[in-house]
């Protein structure tokens, strides 16, 4: 760890040191040269080191932890996050060969920059410098009205108060995280299920018990026997499109896991990942809309299909939260940006949103049919896989014995990328799943990338050498 305390801050630049200090050791994170669960320096003790306030620190710290490459333990300190096989960036902007199947996030290229550059002009001609004030810590006004009305279209009935804006799904995740969970108290969650979620609970110290997922949703007989055995704080869950599985829930289960919410007495966090992209006729219901006694907890993100960059997102509290999760979004970052929340805010009323929607649900039904296609023509017999009904994700299983890390070295050095499953599980143990997603590669792209990872598969499962039946693969099989 002492390689951070050998960084070099530039005074003169103009870019601001914190922001200075978040890169440098983002960098080091990437790098490899700052290895998962290494502890970060103590603030004061790097402050004195660099010869820089506390406050630098403070939000270089912040801003790695909102992005995901540390996580904060509570009374212990900061510390790396695993990095589910990050790319470092540069590599990857450097190599126009790389085929992306490990990164979930849409490609700039299909943003609606031209529409939302309107709706931001619009703002500052009428708002003028108010557009860059603090708004309401709830967020705001306006926009948590037009939420109301927009989620009343798809059943959700709920009050404009009982909305709070959050700076993105992993916000929202985090505060929340941060208003219920106690040192060693319990949470249930899908496995396998979201990174972030993860890191999320253990920054609380958050005891953390999977639940496994089938392909129709959470396996209601083990939830049920876990309930039995312990009381969690919540279970998170992902009831539309699962990350990483692209499972959905069918509504049994869905009408299940609410009565045993309720038979229980205990809450549910409602991850609303890509419910809007479906690829069938059949529309999704939201946990939310299917809640009579307030147990969820609905959180939904605009970015992840927008602008991921943006950060804005939106949860439905329970009044008897609404004061705790206040404060803890105040002391996440005070409040979302106001020029962002009144610039969507009119994005919302001039229904462009829903039209780019539309337009994303194209894009990716093509690529959804594409990566169909493709599966059936080029991928070995032997790989296994569920048909997502919508979402951006395919889950894949190896045959027994084989491990998805040891394909994904072989594959990176082909310039194929995507997440081994180890990844998505709370203690991250060999697996042989993997999960390769459509966000970013076109159809072109899919077809290419498919017809090489197939033909290194073909290879990797006739090397007698690549099968490795370990205790710790057996655990997750």
């Amino acid at each position: 760890m002492d390689i951070i305390y050998s960084i070099k801050l530039n005074k003169e630049k103009e870019e601001y040191l914190y922001k200075q200090l978040y890169n440098e050791i983002k960098k080091l994170i990437l790098d490899n040269m700052l290895k998962a669960e290494v502890k970060l320096p103590p603030i004061r003790k790097l402050s004195q080191a660099l010869n820089v306030n506390n406050v630098t620190v403070v939000n270089a710290y912040k801003l790695l932890e909102q992005n995901g490459y540390v996580y904060k333990k509570v009374g212990s300190g900061t510390f790396v996050k695993g990095l589910d096989i990050k790319e470092n960036k540069k590599n990857l902007t450097n190599n126009s060969n790389i085929i992306n199947f490990a990164d979930a996030s849409p490609t700039p290229d299909l943003f609606p920059v031209e529409e939302f550059k309107l709706v931001l002009n619009d703002v500052l001609d009428r708002d003028k410098g108010n557009a860059f004030g603090y708004q309401e810590i709830q967020g705001y006004s306006d926009l948590r009205n037009s939420i109301k009305n927009y989620i009343n279209k798809y059943g959700i009935n709920t009050k404009k108060d009982s909305i709070q804006i959050v700076s993105g799904a992993q916000q929202g995740i985090d505060i929340i995280s941060k208003t219920l969970i106690d040192y060693g108290d319990i949470v249930f969650t899908e496995s396998p299920t979201y990174t972030g979620a993860i890191a999320a609970f253990k920054s609380r110290s958050a005891r953390i018990i999977e639940v496994p997922i089938l392909n129709d949703g959470i396996d209601i007989k083990t939830l049920e026997n876990k309930l039995l055995n312990f009381r969690p704080k919540f279970i998170y869950v992902m009831p539309n499109f699962q990350n990483p599985t692209g499972y959905s829930y069918s509504n049994y289960k869905k009408e299940k896991l609410l009565e045993l919410a309720n038979k229980y007495n205990t809450l549910i966090i409602e991850d609303d990942y890509l419910s809007e992209l479906s690829f069938t006729s059949k529309k999704n219901t939201t946990l939310k809309t299917l809640d009579r006694n307030d147990k969820v907890i609905y959180i939904k993100s605009f970015s992840k299909i927008f602008m991921p960059g943006l950060r804005l997102g939106f949860a439905i509290i329970p009044d008897s939260l609404s004061r705790d999760v206040l404060s803890a979004k105040h002391t996440s970052d005070i409040s979302t940006s106001g020029l962002i929340q009144r610039a969507f805010n009119l994005y919302l009323k001039k229904n462009k949103w829903e039209k780019h929607l539309i337009e994303m649900e194209a894009i990716y039904k093509k690529r959804y049919r594409t990566m169909q296609e493709c599966i059936e023509k080029y991928l070995p017999n032997e790989i296994k896989y569920s048909e997502p009904k919508g979402g951006l994700n395919f889950w894949f299983s190896l045959p027994d014995g084989y491990l998805s890390e040891k394909l994904y070295l072989l594959c990176k050095d082909k310039d194929i990328l995507f997440i081994p499953g180890s990844n998505f599980y709370v203690k991250k143990k060999y697996s042989k799943y993997f999960r390769l997603s459509i966000a970013s590669v076109s159809n072109k792209n899919i077809e290419k990338g498919m017809k090489m990872l197939s033909e290194i598969i073909e290879k990797f499962l006739k090397d007698p050498k690549n099968k490795n039946l370990t205790e710790d693969y057996k655990t997750l099989i």
